[in-house]
């Protein structure tokens, strides 16, 4: 009985938690559907429709938020995301078990380090009298000036992503590659696949499932790239590729105090990215039997 109690009180905690921080704001979304005034408050500020919505999608800058915010995202997918399945398959397949651990730790390690940390390491790299170009003057080469320039934002920032999400991203899919079963590769074997032939055909298939959810999760994520670290690396000069949706939301809601229309954007950017996810997992679920829900 007193077991049973305490197994009550350690639900309790987590669901008043989820109560007052993640389902009490939600009312806040009424905000986008009024023009909100702090003194009235929310309810007592008066109701004016879907004005906010229409006045973000009649932004001059609408077209290149949007853009940039899925570019981003879109990148994330395509090449943050394999990322740490490529690194968990060659960790699987290192046998010096000193050699693994140290490259695990040396890989887990960024994950830790926070947003600005990171920012950083990659100014002291990449700015114009940074690492890099120090580097490239030794070539003899000219220096570039990485982190104003529009058309290396997009790079720097994946390139970020992946550094610090490699290591800790390949705990999931290691667990995954611990649960294949060994006779499946003993029968590959057998019938006289080589490594390569066992990857394709027995380990991929074996934590296809777990990438599936992952993919899923990560779609559903699209839209909401780092904020903080996109703050910290952009400026005038690379706006044309850093100017986010997340961006627009903190100039106009905590500068300008314009609060109705960020949270009208803030929801359009919810919206999508639930239709995304939606989308995506009826395609998962149609194609390959794995979904969310």
């Amino acid at each position: 009985m007193i077991r049973s109690k305490a197994y009550y009180v350690m639900f309790f905690i987590p669901l008043v938690y989820f109560l007052v921080f993640h389902y009490v704001p939600m009312f806040g979304i009424l905000i986008a559907f009024k023009n909100y005034n702090v003194f009235q408050g929310v309810f007592d500020s008066p109701w004016v429709g879907t004005k906010y919505f229409r006045q973000f999608l009649t932004d001059p800058y609408f077209y290149k938020l949007v853009r940039n915010t899925l570019l981003i995202g879109l990148y994330h997918i395509m090449f943050s995301f394999p990322a740490p399945i490529v690194l968990a398959l060659l960790l699987n397949e290192l046998k010096h078990h000193v050699f693994k651990r140290f490259v695990q730790t040396v890989s887990y390690l960024p994950h830790f380090l926070s947003t600005v940390v990171v920012v950083g390491i990659i100014v002291n790299f990449m700015s114009y009298d940074g690492i890099m170009n120090q580097f490239m003057g030794l070539l003899g080469l000219e220096p570039v000036h990485f982190l104003m320039s529009p058309e290396w934002f997009r790079s720097i920032y994946i390139g970020s992503e992946i550094w610090q999400g490699i290591g800790w991203g390949s705990i999931i899919y290691l667990a995954a590659l611990t649960a294949i079963d060994p006779q499946l590769y003993e029968a590959a074997t057998i019938d006289g696949a080589n490594r390569w032939k066992q990857m394709i055909h027995v380990t991929l298939p074996g934590i296809a499932p777990t990438i599936v959810i992952l993919l899923l999760f990560n779609i559903g994520a699209v839209m909401n790239v780092s904020f903080e670290k996109i703050l910290l690396l952009s400026n005038g000069s690379n706006q044309d590729a850093s100017d986010v949706i997340a961006l627009h939301v903190y100039r106009r809601g905590l500068i300008s105090s314009d609060f109705s229309y960020a949270t009208a954007v803030g929801l359009f950017n919810s919206v999508i990215a639930v239709l995304l996810l939606t989308f995506a997992n009826r395609v998962s679920k149609k194609v390959s039997e794995t979904s969310l829900w």
